[in-house]
């Protein structure tokens, strides 16, 4: 045979060697392989709808919302939700609105960042809000009592319920 016997001598060993790899593989319990995030990436916002205590149900954000939630890997969010149908300040100056500009920008938009968590299996399990455009909300931490996020394929829908009892149904895209 080529090589000889120091050849065959490294075969055999390297025979030894992957088959007690093998084994010791084989014989170990094998870890939980953790579920992977089904909110991780970005999301458009499709439809948002808000009802009532009466029953009532209304655009959350016009006939035209817009906005974008974004889950990163490093369990950071951001959202901003916006009506596409709002008009532009008549001053076109951001900080220049008239009292009637400012309020229907701000009854008809959020803005909003933190931290999010997801349970085993990958699924939101709630966020803790560190900055928003309605000041109120800042510090809060939501649980899945007030805040669901379910993941179906390629559409998430989130239902929020205010303090008072309003319903909040939102569905989004997500974003390829």
């Amino acid at each position: 045979m080529r090589g000889g016997p120091i050849v065959m001598r490294r075969a055999r060993l390297r025979a030894i060697v992957a088959a007690f790899a093998l084994a010791t593989l084989s014989a170990t319990p094998t870890m939980a392989q953790e579920a992977p995030n089904q909110v991780v990436g970005t999301w458009r916002m499709v439809s948002a709808h808000i009802e009532r205590a009466d029953g009532t149900r209304i655009a959350a954000y016009g006939n035209r919302p817009s906005g974008l939630l974004i889950f990163a890997p490093d369990m950071h969010y951001v959202e901003v939700l916006t009506n596409g149908d709002l008009p532009p300040f008549a001053s076109g100056v951001r900080g220049e609105g008239t009292d009637a500009e400012n309020r229907a920008a701000m009854a008809s938009s959020i803005g909003m960042f933190g931290t999010y968590t997801v349970d085993a299996d990958g699924a939101f399990s709630g966020n803790r809000v560190e900055g928003a455009t309605f000041p109120n909300w800042i510090g809060n931490v939501r649980t899945t009592r007030e805040l669901r996020l379910v993941v179906d394929g390629d559409t998430m829908t989130e239902q929020f319920t205010r303090p008072d009892g309003t319903q909040i149904e939102i569905v989004f895209a997500r974003v390829r």
